[in-house]
């Protein structure tokens, strides 16, 4: 999709496991691609894969983002289970917000413990979207 000259895609696929119990992504893979703007986070024992494809994203994770350990686990899981409703809500309002940047639904299982490093990129993802494109998921403050 093409927005205002800056390509977006944020993709997030779950398939259901066999169980609800919680789970720990102690395996996940995190794998950036050579132009540095794609991220692929995937844990083939959950069977979930994670892709964010945003410029300048990397950059600014470096450059503005809390570090790592900064937040608890607990935060970012309940911000994240927050902010993916919110998301959810705009995907299915398409008449009311643009439907090139909120274009694909995200299955966030509260069930399923994704690991630290996951809702990190994830958490960090929202701030980053909501500061680059102008959007508030709510009303907590999102100067990193």
């Amino acid at each position: 999709m093409k927005i205002g000259g800056v390509f977006i895609v944020f993709l997030f696929m779950l398939w259901s496991c066999a169980t609800t119990a919680p789970k720990s992504d102690a395996t996940a893979v995190v794998q950036k691609t050579s132009s540095g703007d794609t991220l692929r986070i995937a844990n083939d024992s959950l069977e979930y894969e994670v892709i964010i494809i945003e410029p300048g994203f990397y950059g600014w994770l470096d450059s503005f983002a809390r570090p790592r350990g900064y937040y608890s686990e607990t935060f970012l899981e309940s911000r994240n289970r927050l902010w993916v409703q919110e998301w959810n809500s705009r995907v299915n309002q398409a008449s009311r917000y643009n439907a090139l940047q909120y274009d694909m639904r995200i299955d966030y299982d509260p069930n399923i413990r994704y690991g630290y490093e996951v809702n990190y990129l994830i958490y960090n993802f929202f701030i980053y979207f909501q500061l680059q494109h102008n959007q508030r998921f709510g009303f907590f403050d999102v100067r990193p």
